[in-house]
């Protein structure tokens, strides 16, 4: 199967390389948290000397016996080397019951550069600092970029084609060597159902599967949509599917926790806080929406909406919902001093739905950039100080 490197993360994991934390690469399943630890493993060979890399992967039945904590310990110990810088590799940790006690007190002899790969269902960002007691620093993967995609089909030099390829087949490149449509949903389909159906309830010792289920289904068709858990209780219950607020709102958390969804807060831009009363909820990857509901209820939009979304957070920033009035502006993406309002449209050309667009922004009083990414097919231009982008443009910027 074709490999492309991941140099945004390979460079911040190099960045990292002697700094004394934890390093722990997070990220859905199949995302390329293993794949990445290899290639900096790669790196250090090709560029370091005088190292000793001590390798554990727990997906690798040559390392079963090392699944009891104190037998990694003994492992790694047995396997440090005088004189050298000593690096820790550890892939799928979290099949290690009570790993983190071996990791720590490994951590606390401060002779080991220690980087660890896990399940975002069991490595929750949320339990990372109850896990380990010493410094950690966590880097998140995710699915492919377009900018990602665009390079592993390398020989599509047609922008348009590769964009609607992506809007359909998503970020979760495994997918990508099945040669039709059929077998690549049924992978992303797997990849999702292992994470929702088993990794969460095993996780959480959940009692039924059916209203995780059928809620995650909810959250998938509703991209983009004010949501709360009293709402979705309502309507799943309307559709026969018998739950609660408190019980909508502990599996939306888990959900989230696990990275399947990223819950983004509305910011009241007038008033400059943030609101409590409901969120919207971005899926994981487009191309999981697809395989699992198929173009029912296809709205581009919004599906458009998710990618940007993705796209910003990946970029490193901080988004929220805009509120300004009683109108609404998509995203409001934050970065040190560095502040965007967007709103994100399929197709602009009617003036009606141009108006719709830029209106919000308009009516924003400060000078902090604002712009359109949509579906343009057009070089980028400006109206009223207001950046119009195409979609695939914007996707691609570096």
């Amino acid at each position: 199967m074709k490999t492309i490197v991941r140099n945004k993360y390979l460079d911040r994991i190099i960045d990292l390389n002697g700094t004394p934390d934890i390093k722990i690469i997070t990220g859905i399943r199949r995302s390329g948290k293993s794949k990445l630890m290899q290639s900096y493993i790669q790196y250090l060979n090709d560029n370091l000397e005088n190292i000793n890399i001590i390798f554990i992967d727990f997906m690798n039945l040559d390392y079963e016996y090392l699944k009891e904590y104190h037998a990694l310990h003994s492992y790694v110990e047995e396997r440090y080397k005088e004189g050298k810088t000593n690096y820790l590799f550890i892939d799928e940790v979290q099949m290690c019951p009570n790993f983190e006690l071996a990791v720590n007190s490994l951590y606390s002899k401060g002779k080991y550069d220690i980087y660890i790969t896990g399940s975002n269902a069991f490595l929750l960002s949320a339990d990372l600092a109850t896990l380990f007691t010493g410094r950690y620093i966590e880097i998140h993967v995710f699915p492919f970029s377009f900018q990602e995609y665009c390079q592993y089909y390398s020989e599509i030099s047609n922008i348009d084609e590769l964009f609607d390829g992506y809007v359909v087949k998503g970020g979760l490149a495994g997918s990508y060597a099945y040669k039709t449509e059929k077998d690549r949903i049924n992978y992303i389909k797997e990849v999702y159902e292992t994470i929702v159906t088993r990794d969460l309830v095993q996780k959480y010792a959940l009692p039924d599967t059916m209203v995780l289920q059928r809620l995650s289904e909810f959250l998938m068709d509703n991209i983009s949509n004010l949501t709360s858990p009293n709402k979705v209780s309502q309507l799943l219950t309307e559709n026969i599917t018998k739950t609660n607020h408190v019980t909508v709102g502990k599996y939306i958390k888990y959900l989230c926790n696990a990275f399947v969804f990223y819950d983004i807060k509305r910011y009241d831009i007038r008033g400059k806080k943030y609101l409590e009363s409901s969120e919207k909820f971005y899926l994981c990857d487009a191309g999981i929406r697809y395989a699992i509901l198929g173009s029912r209820n296809m709205d581009y939009g919004r599906v458009y909406e998710n990618i940007v979304c993705l796209e910003l957070l990946r970029r490193g920033y901080d988004v929220y919902v805009g509120k300004l009035y009683q109108k609404e502006i998509d995203f409001v993406a934050q970065k040190d001093s560095e502040k965007i309002y967007i709103q994100v449209s399929d197709n602009i050309s009617g003036d009606d739905t141009f108006k719709r667009e830029y209106t919000p922004l308009l009516q924003i009083r400060d000078s902090y950039p604002k712009m359109i990414i949509a579906r343009t097919k057009h070089p980028v231009y400006s109206y009223e100080g207001i950046k119009i982008y195409d979609i695939a443009d914007w996707l691609i910027e570096k």
